[in-house]
């Protein structure tokens, strides 16, 4: 069994595997790379950032527990505390940094896994941009390994002006090669460290394509 920072692992597994079946059902649902993500220890999921169906999308087809984030309004009544119990972050509109940023580093110190944006927020196209130096700071603080991830075909299914997703097509989750912190860092000296770090994540993450599907 991994280490989990969730506070019930049996619940996390129960919406796990409902987002699995889900995605898996309704479409084609596809992955690439799930080898390189380490079975134990702090690990972060470095991803662009396109569509509602990212965090779910991230984590449904593997084992590995995931810290995700949510604004801190949705924490309300029996669906906020399902939130809390499968370890959810939530984002408040003041002091968001700080209070996220703490959840963030107890659940890497407690060697688990937390998903995150380089970007910052969803692309209003579906195209990558130019990362902010958050993503960049918590992994040369935590120092732990970093999976660049890129998603393949969400936008299309939920993009960030949609109302509603679409239904059919296909979804590919490509997981990238693990960065270690020698990688990622420029070092202390350098006049823009963690913004230099989100860049090396990001170009990562742009090397990341789906698998050549070959037609006969």
């Amino acid at each position: 069994m991994s280490e989990s920072s969730i506070p019930n692992p049996q619940l996390y597994e129960i919406v796990r595997n409902t987002a699995n079946w889900y995605f898996s059902s309704l479409y084609d649902y596809t992955q690439s790379g799930k080898q390189h993500v380490p079975k134990s220890g702090p690990v972060i999921f470095a991803a662009n950032h396109v569509s509602f169906y990212d965090p779910p999308a991230i984590g449904a087809c593997h084992n590995r527990h995931i810290n995700y984030f949510a604004r801190d309004t949705l924490f309300k009544g029996l669906f906020g505390k399902c939130l809390v119990e499968i370890g959810t972050i939530p984002v408040a509109r003041e002091n968001a940094e700080i209070k996220s940023l703490k959840a963030i580093f107890r659940s890497l110190k407690a060697g688990g896994a937390v998903a995150i944006y380089p970007e910052g927020t969803r692309s209003p196209d579906g195209q990558l941009s130019e990362p902010k130096p958050g993503a960049g700071m918590i992994a040369c603080k935590s120092k732990a390994i970093v999976i660049p991830t890129r998603l393949f075909g969400t936008y299309e299914a939920y993009g960030r002006q949609d109302k509603t997703p679409k239904l059919g097509g296909h979804i590919h989750i490509a997981y990238g090669a693990p960065m270690t912190t020698a990688e990622i860092d420029p070092g202390k000296s350098h006049p823009e460290r963690y913004l230099e770090a989100s860049r090396r994540i990001m170009a990562r993450i742009a090397q990341l394509q789906p698998p050549q599907m070959t037609v006969v």
